[in-house]
């Protein structure tokens, strides 16, 4: 008999959670204006609204912590890291910076001006912030299948190729750079394909553009490609994961996801000029070159996190417990975006809450229902996070509406999957009896999701 799949580490800390009861978080979400990022951490029972410096940090990573050096310039800690980078990506310059939005802001300061325009795939809400915060303009360029969750293929986060060729055709002399998202998380955590990205590079070839890899999942990328892209089955995750960097001019990091960290991000390139350009805007938003906003020991630690999620025991006991909840949503007919991601599950509200009109936010308010049902805490990657059109105001609905479950790396056990899958039915059980949802009182001008203000619409 074959021996069952077991997570690739043991646990040696906890820390104990709390369980509330379904009117004390009526009450909570109620003073949070139905806002889930205004909730308290002790008002959330089982935290899936990101996978962002969530996760738990190995012996490994701890250890390293302990040999940070804390030097304000020329600081080993980034040498450490520097060379771990290098060494899986081969990009020789680095700007350490303390989250990937800000490696975005350092970056696009430099890159991006007003009026320009950066195709790529289902630009993330940072990403889209970042550019349309500068006056220009993100056209989204992903595969039309990406719309349709219940399409099983195999890299839903794909650049449609004959898109991205059409928008460099009309508007080549506006195109800083292409930006490509690996894996796709507002088309539901999707990769990308290696073939796609070989395309990508061509056609930046042809244009004379540079690529730029949003690389916040990159490691899961290079999962999906090893076992759902043929030729790749025999190779290292750190061999698809140079592979997928050669394609490359430059990248911007996330390390609270992939890299195993809490805190950290990073900007790395192949060009000297991209170096020089953004590194004033790194002294003057972040700190000195070699620290970037990013302790010591923090940079040590990442540079163990990038080394060991690297590695396929790592990196495949983290695919296994999302695939593990993808299978008892499938259990109870629950719909998502198909074949489930990496680092989440993305729920689509639209195909649930079918008397919530779309002007209600149906995604929203399945986020709301999962938790006064069990205390989960997910995350509305829909119409409200798509922000307004930066022309018009009007709301964008021309994109999917999805709840997002996102699970934090070796944080979790199964048994808490068994609690996310089983709050979810019994919402999903009663969702013809929800009608209405909710109505901004509230807003911010961009990126709104974080601090929107909210209040149920009535019969």
């Amino acid at each position: 008999m074959e021996l069952p799949f077991a997570e690739a580490y043991k646990i040696k800390m906890v820390e104990p959670l709390r369980k509330s009861t379904r009117e004390e978080r009526e009450q909570w979400i109620k003073e949070a204006h139905y806002n889930l990022f205004g909730l308290k951490s002790d008002m959330v029972y089982i935290d899936c609204i990101t996978d962002s410096g969530t996760g738990a940090m190995s012996d490994r990573q701890w250890a390293a912590m302990m040999m940070g050096d804390e030097a304000y310039a020329g600081a080993r800690s980034f040498f450490h890291l520097k060379e771990t980078i290098t060494k899986i990506t081969g990009f020789e310059w680095i700007i350490p910076t303390h989250q990937g939005r800000a490696a975005e802001n350092v970056l696009f300061s430099y890159l991006v001006k007003e009026g320009d325009i950066v195709p790529g795939n289902s630009h993330f809400d940072t990403t889209k912030g970042h550019i349309e915060g500068r006056k220009a303009f993100a056209v989204d360029c992903t595969i039309d299948e990406a719309k349709d969750t219940q399409l099983e293929i195999p890299f839903k986060g794909n650049v449609d190729l004959n898109k991205l060729e059409k928008c460099l055709a009309e508007n080549a002399d506006k195109i800083p750079f292409i930006i490509v998202t690996i894996t796709n998380n507002t088309a539901g955590g999707q990769p990308v394909s290696m073939e796609n990205l070989r395309g990508v590079r061509a056609i930046a070839d042809k244009y004379g553009k540079r690529v730029l890899f949003d690389s916040a999942r990159f490691v899961e990328n290079a999962y999906f490609i090893k076992t759902r892209e043929a030729g790749y089955a025999d190779k290292t995750i750190k061999a698809i994961c140079r592979e997928m960097f050669n394609l490359a001019d430059g990248m911007t990091m996330s390390s609270k996801k992939d890299g195993l960290v809490n805190m950290g991000g990073f900007i790395a390139t192949r060009h000297e000029d991209w170096y020089e350009g953004a590194k004033g805007f790194c002294i003057r938003y972040e700190g000195f070159l070699t620290y970037g906003g990013m302790n010591g020991r923090d940079m040590d630690a990442l540079a163990v996190g990038l080394d060991e999620n690297t590695e396929l025991e790592t990196i495949e006991t983290r695919i296994k417990q999302v695939q593990y909840l993808a299978a008892r949503l499938d259990e109870f007919g629950i719909p998502y975006q198909r074949p489930v991601g990496g680092h989440a599950l993305f729920v689509d509200a639209s195909l649930i809450l079918t008397n919530v009109p779309k002007e209600e936010f149906p995604a929203q308010t399945l986020a709301i229902e999962l938790y006064k049902e069990a205390g989960v805490r997910g995350c509305e990657i829909g119409y409200i996070l798509a922000d307004r059109d930066p022309i018009t105001r009007e709301n964008r609905f021309g994109g999917l509406d999805l709840l997002r479950l996102c699970i934090a790396r070796r944080t979790y056990t199964n048994n808490h999957m068994d609690v996310i899958a089983v709050a979810l039915k019994n919402v999903f059980d009663r969702r013809n009896e929800i009608k209405h949802g909710y109505r901004i009182t509230w807003e911010a001008p961009l990126l709104r999701h974080f601090t929107v203000q909210l209040e149920p619409v009535q019969e």
